[in-house]
């Protein structure tokens, strides 16, 4: 039976096992990592830019066009996989969420839109020129990790932080957002959501976290993100009990049990209602 893997970055870095970052081209890094086409986590940030090629990229059970200009920014734990052509090119960087805040105290990785948050996009797709304009910056970002100068690490750190804020107004461009009031409340929620969601289900847990009133919630997910709170909550279960099921070494009921449900029926019941189909016929749609 196949157990789908959570990589760390060490398994990428052989020759640097405190290291939290790995940056390599596309092309070299499936050379020695050609298992990363099969489906798999990671603990780690992921940030992929192609430059040439085409497939697709399935997250999350979305899927995706790869093509040049397409980017893609994961977090971690989310389950992915590519399906390549043999010219597919450009750069893949892994980093931790503890050097980049770490390095730069105030700021921190969730703070970028494309990372957690309950609405969160996987894609960005460039232009031509916006492709052209970030090049240069991944590629001095690779240079600068195979040198042994000084302030080498610092030099890689700004490199990625520039690349991140162009790619948060990119995003920004993209999914359009409102200023709005109710952002913080709403990326608070998501975060209290992501801890939680095994032990707590109620709504009124979420909001008596955030110190509003359940109505108040409930507006806030429904303006912003056109759902319920109960609809997030049970959207976020019905993503891990998905990727649980990839593993074929647990049962239904072992998952239903995992993820909080002693009532096996009711938990079957909700993911057909969330997905469609059944966790079983879910199953066998992937096999």
């Amino acid at each position: 039976m196949k157990k789908y893997p959570i990589y760390t970055i060490q398994r990428f870095n052989c020759n640097s096992v405190n290291s939290d970052f790995y940056i390599n081209t596309f092309k070299k890094h499936l050379l020695t990592h050609r298992f990363v086409e099969e489906p798999h986590r990671h603990d780690f940030y992921l940030l992929v830019f192609f430059t040439t090629g085409s497939g697709s990229h399935e997250v999350d059970f979305d899927k995706f066009k790869v093509k040049p200009g397409s980017i893609f920014v994961l977090q971690p734990g989310q389950m992915h996989h590519w399906d390549l052509s043999e010219d597919v090119d450009g750069y893949v960087v892994f980093y931790s969420k503890e050097m980049y805040n770490l390095y730069f105290g105030q700021k921190d990785i969730d703070s970028f839109p494309f990372y957690f948050s309950v609405s969160t996009k996987s894609e960005i797709v460039l232009t031509d020129q916006e492709s052209i304009a970030l090049q240069p910056l991944f590629k001095m970002m690779l240079d600068e990790s195979v040198e042994n100068k000084i302030f080498k690490q610092d030099k890689i750190l700004n490199l990625l932080d520039i690349i991140h804020i162009e790619l948060a107004r990119k995003y920004n461009e993209i999914v359009a957002p409102e200023v709005h009031s109710y952002n913080s409340k709403i990326k608070q929620f998501g975060q209290l959501v992501e801890i939680k969601f095994i032990d707590e289900k109620t709504p009124s847990y979420y909001a008596d976290g955030l110190n509003i009133s359940l109505k108040h919630l409930n507006r806030i997910c429904n303006e912003i993100l056109h759902k319920t709170t109960t609809q997030v909550i049970a959207e976020r279960i019905i993503l891990e009990a998905k990727r649980m099921l990839m593993n074929k070494n647990l049962t239904v009921n072992e998952i239903s049990t995992k993820l909080g449900y002693d009532d096996y029926s009711y938990f079957v019941r909700l993911f057909k209602k969330n997905s469609g189909m059944t966790p079983k016929a879910f199953r066998q749609s992937k096999q």
